[in-house]
């Protein structure tokens, strides 16, 4: 028997190769979606903590002048030393000067070469000493004045060779100068501060603005048979506070370590980006191989009448499953690949570049998105198995016909713990909202429960869909009916008889409705809050913007010396700098902290921008007064976060050191593109960072034309109109929701791609059916019509579904996070525009399958299962 049964299992799978081909491809396209998913959060934590490479590598000591952030390993000294105080000292045996200017390279043709996953590109001093230097040349040599060379990864990401021009934009100017060569430190492309240019040192030192011989930090060589450590202590106490003494390799661990953590951090958040598309995929595996199995019952109900006992099919399903999850697991992990590479490359147009990072061969890569494709075609055939076991031989001759009745109550007790568990990550949300203070933590926090919870509401109404499927399908049957007649009358039939064949397509077109109308509706609220709020603050009619961008999306820092341009053009009444720097907060620490908690740094971002007619270009709430040198506005944000009270002095650290300010007034800049956080004086912001960014020029009067010829001999920047400006400066806040673009969109053609597999096999799976029906007189266009009512079905459910899940979604995310820029407020066209979409996908998907069985001769149709 076992023998036999084998044998007609055999037979069962060569004639139902379309079938198992067309599993096959959507559950290897599953597989490939989440290994590619997986295999880019790896290569992003790889891109951003595994270049352990250090340009400290040969030094034994650094000495930075003044003092450092102990919380930022990469924020340069507050002081200044000179080279010439620490090369005669006994143990020393050489030295380097060392500054860091954040820079924007662009290639002639005006396009940024990013940094290296979320890196910055550093201006800094070529070292010619070799006992010191970590700069290995690849290719070229070493650079003189009017001259740089370049790390490989800068090389290799904006095709740049030796002898190409680059344009450097400093704080203050610009500069175009020639590759002179390409480097690697420790055989890595980039360093783990990013991407490094490296010029030389009079260059450097003009740039950081330090005077002739003094430095931000010397690197220092100790002689033959001292240890750092020693030498460390003595330079120490022979410079007393004037510096910060610390051995290069307790910097050099304390970089890894930071940078291990934020790769951590950024794995962590693309992989939450990525769980919407590894959801989708798991879902596809289980609702086509379920389909797959079902389409077999009668061939498995026949083995039982043979003599095979319901454990023997169980088993055989379950290997059937088994094979299949192999092959398709094999062949989604090796295509995972170039899906991670496709995902790699959009992500570096928009700023966010791991190409540092080669393709990762661990077992995490490999055996994860295996398992999981083996575990849930494991976890459907599981389910399928039982009930085909249960099916007796009499009722699988029916089979073509009806499907075998199941209890409604297991399927609302699954549904039931389901939503169970999307109410609890919704719990955790709320918890989140009310412990958490408000900022973009906070909120992203909360938006991602909401979303777990909501994939998981996904779930719980596809399990319910096959109860939805009989009352909608008794109205489309009564409309087909008065619209076909006798045709609406068996469409209305065939689709009440098997409800969860209906409901299988139904289901993954709900998926991609609701993938499709959530992004489209948080994409709309979110653009259409910027505009609003950004023509509200913004008075001025004009902005000047790099056209570059740095790696967070926005445009990239202007040289300060634009708005000296931009006034001498004709009828312009105010042009405003508008310069960025970051802070740490040193006192007051904050009150909502537990007697024993340690505090955590509090970083915020300090605007600049002259007070004279500054109400000329933007219109804040809380109309800010003038500020003063000293003065600080602080947003109502900042204020109840940290506590702080009108009057209030408080401490803060910027790239000059401890600076003491008082809170002179209170106010709210509701676009979040102008000065989001605090406000300051271009005097204060000299105390605070004498190289602080400028981010754009506001413009007010003179026209577009005038403003272009002003600034026509500054390289890379552009006169941008109010709304222009407004969606340029938005790209950094709308980042996360661009980064879900790639994930979801192959998440949606996975989507449609599953339910064209269901749908086509759910046809073909009626070819039996088809023939009987044009035996006894059925048209073959009646056959079509009844398949086209049938998906009509499947349009109104899954398009209904697709949307509550949608507008349920983005309502709790406004309700969970408070947030204006999260508003259910769907425009008119959008809900005809995607009935239309589904309408189209549905139909074009079952019209060659309905087609086929029509045309398929009566008698050969009457052998089919």
């Amino acid at each position: 028997m076992g023998n036999a049964m084998w044998l007609i299992a055999r037979r069962s799978s060569a004639e139902g190769w379309p079938r198992l081909t067309a599993t096959l491809l959507a559950a290897l396209g599953s597989i490939a979606l989440i290994a590619g998913s997986l295999q880019f959060a790896l290569r992003a934590q790889e891109a951003v903590s595994g270049s352990d490479a250090s340009e400290y590598f040969r030094a034994d000591v650094l000495v930075q002048g003044g003092t450092v952030d102990p919380d930022d390993p990469y924020a340069p000294s507050n002081g200044r030393i000179r080279t010439d105080r620490i090369a005669p000292r006994p143990g020393v045996a050489a030295v380097a000067g060392d500054a860091t200017v954040t820079v924007t390279a662009a290639l002639p043709d005006g396009r940024a070469i990013t940094a290296s996953a979320e890196g910055r590109t550093l201006l800094r001093p070529w070292v010619p000493d070799p006992r010191l230097s970590p700069y290995r040349l690849e290719a070229g040599r070493s650079p003189v004045e009017g001259e740089v060379a370049i790390v490989r990864h800068m090389s290799r990401a904006g095709k740049a060779k030796v002898g190409d021009t680059l344009t450097l934009t400093l704080p203050r100017q610009t500069q175009r100068v020639r590759i002179s060569g390409v480097v690697s430190v420790q055989d890595r492309d980039a360093v783990a501060a990013g991407d490094l240019v490296l010029a030389p040192p009079e260059t450097v030192q003009r740039a950081a603005m330090l005077p002739p011989g003094t430095w931000q930090s010397v690197w220092v060589k100790a002689a033959p048979g001292v240890p750092p450590e020693r030498l460390r202590g003595d330079l120490a106490r022979e410079l007393g506070g004037a510096a910060t003494v610390r051995t290069a390799e307790s910097v050099r661990r304390v970089q890894s370590a930071a940078a291990e953590g934020e790769g951590a951090s950024i794995a962590g958040v693309i992989g939450m980006l990525a769980s919407v598309a590894i959801f989708v995929g798991l879902f596809v595996v289980a609702n086509t191989f379920g389909t797959l199995v079902r389409q077999r019952t009668r061939r498995l109900a026949l083995l039982g009448a043979i003599g095979a006992t319901p454990r023997q099919i169980k088993r055989l399903i379950r290997l059937e499953a088994l094979v299949l999850g192999a092959v398709a697991s094999a062949g989604g992990v090796a295509a995972g690949y170039p899906v991670s590479a496709l995902i790699t490359r959009l992500f570096a147009r928009d700023g966010f570049d791991v190409s540092a990072a080669g393709a990762q061969f661990g077992w995490v890569a490999l055996a994860v998105p295996a398992a999981a494709g083996i575990l849930v075609t494991q976890a459907a055939a599981w389910r399928a198995a039982r009930r085909a076991a249960g099916v007796s031989p009499v009722q699988a001759l029916r089979s073509t016909v009806t499907e075998t009745p199941e209890h409604r109550r297991p399927r609302l007790l699954a549904a039931f713990a389901i939503f169970a568990g999307a109410g609890f990550w919704w719990a955790v949300a709320a918890a989140i909202r009310t412990g958490d203070p408000p900022g973009p933590d906070r909120t992203f926090g909360v938006s991602l429960m909401v979303v777990f919870g909501a994939l998981l509401a996904v779930t719980g109404l596809a399990v319910l869909t096959p109860f939805f499927v009989r009352p909608l399908g008794g109205l489309v049957g009564r409309l087909g009916t008065l619209v076909g007649g006798e045709t609406g009358r068996l469409a209305h039939a065939t689709i009440t008889r098997s409800p969860r064949r209906v409901s299988s397509a139904a289901s993954s077109l709900m998926l991609g409705v609701a993938l499709v109308a959530s992004v489209a509706l948080v994409t709309l609220s979110v653009h259409d809050r910027f505009r609003d709020a950004g023509r509200e603050v913004m008075a001025a009619e004009h902005a000047i913007t790099s056209t570059a961008r740095t790696t967070e999306g926005a445009p990239a820092p202007l040289p300060r010396d634009v708005a000296t341009l931009v006034t001498a053009a004709p009828e312009v009444s105010q042009a405003t700098a508008l310069t960025q720097t970051e802070v740490k907060l040193v006192s007051p620490p904050s009150n909502r902290l537990e007697p024993d908690e340690e505090p955590e740094p509090f970083y915020f971002l300090v605007s600049g921008a002259e007070q004279a007619g500054l109400r000329d270009v933007l219109r804040l709430g809380g109309r800010p007064p003038t500020l003063r040198p000293g003065q600080i506005a602080l947003s109502s944000t900042v204020m109840k976060e940290r506590g702080l009270r009108r009057g209030e002095e408080i401490v803060v650290r910027g790239a000059q050191g401890r600076v003491t300010l008082t809170v002179a007034a209170v106010y709210h800049d509701p676009s979040h593109l102008f000065a989001e956080q605090a406000l300051a004086a271009p005097a204060t912001m000299d105390r605070l960072d004498a190289n602080a960014a400028t981010q754009a020029v506001l413009v007010r009067g003179g026209s577009p034309e005038d403003l272009e010829r002003a600034v026509a001999g500054v390289p890379g920047v552009r006169v941008l109109d109010r709304d222009a400006y407004v969606d340029a400066a938005s790209s950094s806040l709308t980042r996360p929701l661009r980064a879900t673009y790639s994930f979801v969109g192959m998440a949606l053609l996975l989507a449609l791609f599953g339910m064209a597999t269901t749908v086509s096999m759910s046809v073909t799976e009626r070819t039996r059916e088809f023939g009987l029906l044009g035996a006894v007189g059925t048209t073959m266009r009646q056959i079509r019509s009844i398949v086209r009512w049938e998906a009509a079905t499947v349009v109104v459910l899954g398009t209904i579904l697709g949307l509550v899940i949608a507008m349920g979604t983005l309502t709790l995310l406004h309700l969970a996070t408070g947030s204006s820029f999260l508003r259910p407020d769907p425009p008119w066209w959008l809900v005809p525009i995607l009935t239309a979409g589904a309408a189209a996908a549905t139909l074009a998907t079952s019209a060659l399958p309905a087609r086929r069985a029509a045309a398929i001769p009566v008698l050969e149709a009457t052998k089919a299962e």
